[in-house]
């Protein structure tokens, strides 16, 4: 998993499975002092490859650095927070809550089908999402 933002030692690092975002911040060297976690989840169990940032919000890259500009990367369901969830179309607060807490229960998306398992998502609904979210 990589981890980044407002830690001490950010970067790629290899933890067991079962692992969860607190043990994250441990192998990073610990939150840099000031660091507004609230809206973090250290209970919450890691998934391969996810990226975990602390203390900061994603942002694209700037138009014309790198590759071309084109339709947005589909969201990561392994690692997606309530407030990026809740901007997906016909997802609002209580179901992203729904997709977080299913992710924590099962330990992650293995596939963007078991979305169709979240309380609240039929088929109709992740039909609009199929596209828009990756494992």
């Amino acid at each position: 998993m990589d981890i980044g933002g407002k830690v001490r030692d950010p970067g790629v690092r290899r933890l067991p499975a079962g692992s969860r975002v607190e043990d994250a911040l441990a192998a990073a060297g610990g939150v840099r002092p000031g660091t507004d976690t609230t809206g973090l989840n250290r209970a919450r169990v890691l998934v391969d490859g996810e990226q975990v940032l602390v203390g900061v919000v994603a942002q694209p890259p700037p138009a014309g650095a790198g590759a071309p500009p084109g339709p947005p990367s589909p969201l990561s369901l392994g690692s997606a927070t309530v407030e990026q969830l809740d901007g997906l179309p016909g997802v609002g607060p209580v179901l992203a809550q729904h997709i977080v807490d299913f992710r924590t229960a099962r330990g992650g998306f293995r596939s963007v089908e078991e979305l169709r398992q979240v309380n609240g998502i039929g088929e109709r609904r992740f039909a609009d999402l199929r596209a828009l979210v990756r494992p």
